[in-house]
This record gives C-alpha cells, structure tokens and sequence, in this order.
C-alpha cells in the first residue's frame, strides 16, 4: 500500500528524477482504483463538467458540484493526495469571498488543497488563501475556464511577448505561496524555460516531458472517449471494450444464456406448485 504524499514531498521533489503523476477522478469507485495504482496524487477538477455533467465547458460547475464530488473521491482514495479545483465565480468577485469559497471546500470535501486558474492577476488571492491555512496549486497558460476570453481551447505562449507574460505569471503565483503550478496548453520549449527558472514544482498537461509532474484526464487516457485532445496519449481503450461488454450482455439476455445456473439462486422450494 502506498503513502500519501504530502505538501513538503511535492515541493522537495522539484528538480528529482522521480515524475510524480496525476490524474483527474470525480467518484469513489474509480477513487478507489487510483489509490490502488503507482499514481500519487488525483485532480478533482472543474473538467468534470464535461466529463460527468455534459456540459460544453467548465464554467457551470458549482462549488456544491465540487464539494460532492471531491468528498467521494477522498473517501475513495485515503493513499492519494487530492486536490480539489475552485469553479468559475468562486474565486473572481472579492479576495474575502475567495477564500471563504476555498476554506469551505477545503473543509467540506476533506481534499488536501486546492487549486485555482489564472496568474498574476490571482496572485492577490492566492496568497490569500495561503495565508489561510490553505494550500495552493496554481494553474497558467491553458485556463479552461477561461477559454472564452482566448477564442477556445487553443495553445498559449506562441509568442515571445506571450511567453514572457507565462513566465511572470509562473513566477507571481511561486511568490504569492502556490507550492506547485500546472502548466497547460503551452509549447514545450516555454513550459522547459519555466520549470527551470522557478522554484516550485511544474505539473504539465499538454506542456511537454520536461515538467517536474504530469497530469491527465482520466476519461481521454483510459480512451473512454473516441476523440481525445493531441497532448493525450491513450494508454487503454475502454471505449471498444464497455460498449463490447454492454453488447454481450444485450445479446446474451435475450438468447436467455444469461442469467444461466452460476448466476441465479437455484434454492428449491418445496411446495412451490401450490402458490395462488
């Protein structure tokens, strides 16, 4: 059984060779097999509005849809450090408000911190938060929730202008108390020139190899979904298989093989032919 890896052992692992990894999980079931796999660490995310929800984007992910969901996958995963994703509107109104949202989330959901989009302009909050009691991993470059104000979900930091804004946002939230920041949507060459020029540990999704950690959507590495994005290699394809099974089972149940002897209670019940 593996240990729960903590706050300090994160930040100490920047620079090691160990890759510490992550992955998103939003139920106690699929909690409950990542805490039973090498994975040390699982993301509660916002994405679960597209994932379980059907949403299009993250933005109408509540922090009551996140508390529920993060206190299942905790319950699931005692080994694994949880993080739990702050939504849309939870943390953009008042530092006060953000950290009142953050304190009940942290509180009601049991994860072991939590995490918020954006950069130098939510470094105000952050160190808020930090100075809470809270602790905080940062998110740049790709920020869903944001995608409407970058026309999408597309690549950040192209440019060497852009890059630069990156580089400072990376740098303000390592200043305002964040021990770690997920880097998204960013060419591999920033995402390097980042984890080598700040001190807290790099997580990368869609970033490239050259991050301290990685992170994935569990949905697109499991291959539950036919399409997935291009930084998302599937490493099985759960898809063919769970519409293979429910196919099987169809087919099975109306040949009537199924349920057959060693899947009924065949207990015999004497008298049974008097029943009116």
């Amino acid at each position: 059984m593996k240990k729960k890896i903590t706050v300090p052992e994160i930040r100490a692992s920047k620079g090691g060779d160990k890759v510490i990894t992550m992955v998103t999980c939003y139920d106690y079931t699929n909690a409950k097999l990542v805490d039973e796999s090498n994975v040390e660490m699982i993301l509660v995310g916002d994405s679960l509005g597209m994932t379980m929800l059907g949403y299009k984007g993250t933005v109408g992910v509540t922090l009551d849809d996140m508390i529920y969901h993060a206190s299942h996958v905790v319950k699931g995963a005692p080994n694994t450090f949880v993080i739990g994703d702050m939504p849309f509107g939870t943390y953009n109104v008042s530092i006060e408000d953000a950290v009142k949202n953050a304190n009940k989330l942290f509180m009601e959901s049991g994860c072991d911190c939590i995490k918020l989009e954006g950069g130098s302009d939510v470094a105000p909050v952050i160190k808020a938060i930090v100075k809470a009691g809270i602790p905080v991993c940062a998110h740049i470059g790709l920020t869903p929730q944001s995608a409407a104000m970058m026309g999408g979900f597309k690549v950040q930091g192209k440019s060497l202008e852009a890059a630069q804004e990156l580089l400072d946002s990376a740098r303000a939230v390592e200043e305002a108390g964040a021990f770690m920041v997920v880097l998204e949507g960013i060419p591999k060459m920033l995402a390097d020139v980042i984890t080598q020029k700040i001190n807290i540990p790099t997580m990368g999704i869609g970033a490239g190899a050259g991050c301290d950690m990685q992170v994935l959507v569990a949905q697109d590495m499991l291959g539950m979904n036919e399409w997935v994005p291009k930084f998302a290699k599937k490493f099985a394809d759960l898809h063919k298989i769970i519409i293979d099974a429910y196919n099987e089972f169809a087919k099975e149940s109306n040949e009537r093989t199924f349920p057959d002897e060693a899947t009924q209670y065949n207990a015999k019940i004497e008298g049974i032919e008097n029943l009116k």
